[in-house]
């Protein structure tokens, strides 16, 4: 049984994580900014034998995950930072929604890193660390728009492999992810693949992440993704 601490979980592929872990017999932390609007999540707990237990969490604001992290008295085997916002898809060359393009930078970059602090103390060798990406984030990404977003998702890929070399000592293990174009709120229904052919590939990496990996940027199906 692994210890498992997953964010934005109260939908898309953060729930299928849930899920997924729950029924492989693992203790499942789930965090969701929003427990009023978690119903498919407080379903899951409910009936999970206490296997899942849901936390309030907005990875947006430090009191919040400090106190979501002051909850959970195990040691941790995987945390997965997947909680997210779209911001603004289209091109702003003439002006931009700072407050939208500063929203994104707060819960796609800070945030996971806001995480990684408050629950530092629970991880040790072989912990790891799974971040969800974009292959957004990467220069191979051919269009434009989207700027808030591959403005955090980007940042985050490279703040991610710093924290790699600065834990690798530690033996903590860092994942980046791309999860693939999924059927979510935020991926919409002409998307490739479905939460759970996602959440069933970043669950198999990360169960399989090594430390001589840390750092490294990975499709969900188990390829190398360039950036």
């Amino acid at each position: 049984m692994a210890n498992i601490v997953i964010t934005g979980a109260a939908r898309g592929i953060a729930l299928e994580l849930v899920k997924l872990h729950a029924s492989a017999g693992d203790l499942v932390y789930a965090l969701a900014r929003d427990l009023s609007k978690a119903d498919a999540l407080n379903a899951l707990a409910s009936g999970s034998g206490g296997k899942v237990s849901v936390h309030a969490c907005d990875v947006g604001d430090d009191a919040s995950v400090r106190a979501a992290a002051g909850q959970v008295s195990d040691s941790v085997d995987i945390l997965y930072n997947v909680a997210g916002v779209t911001g603004t898809v289209t091109p702003e060359l003439e002006s931009t929604d700072w407050a939208v393009f500063d929203d994104a930078l707060n819960i796609m970059l800070k945030g996971p890193l806001r995480v990684l602090n408050a629950f530092l103390p629970h991880l040790q060798a072989g912990s790891k660390i799974i971040n969800i990406s974009s292959q957004l984030a990467a220069s191979t990404w051919p269009y434009g728009g989207f700027y808030g977003y591959v403005a955090a998702k980007a940042g985050l890929n490279r703040l991610m492999r710093s924290v790699a070399l600065d834990l690798k000592d530690k033996g903590i293990i860092i994942g980046l992810i791309h999860p693939g174009w999924v059927q979510t709120d935020m991926g919409g229904a002409g998307a490739d693949i479905t939460p759970v052919e996602s959440a069933t590939g970043v669950k198999k990496l990360a169960e399989g992440w090594t430390l001589e990996h840390s750092g490294d940027f990975y499709k969900w199906n188990g390829e190398a993704h360039p950036w």
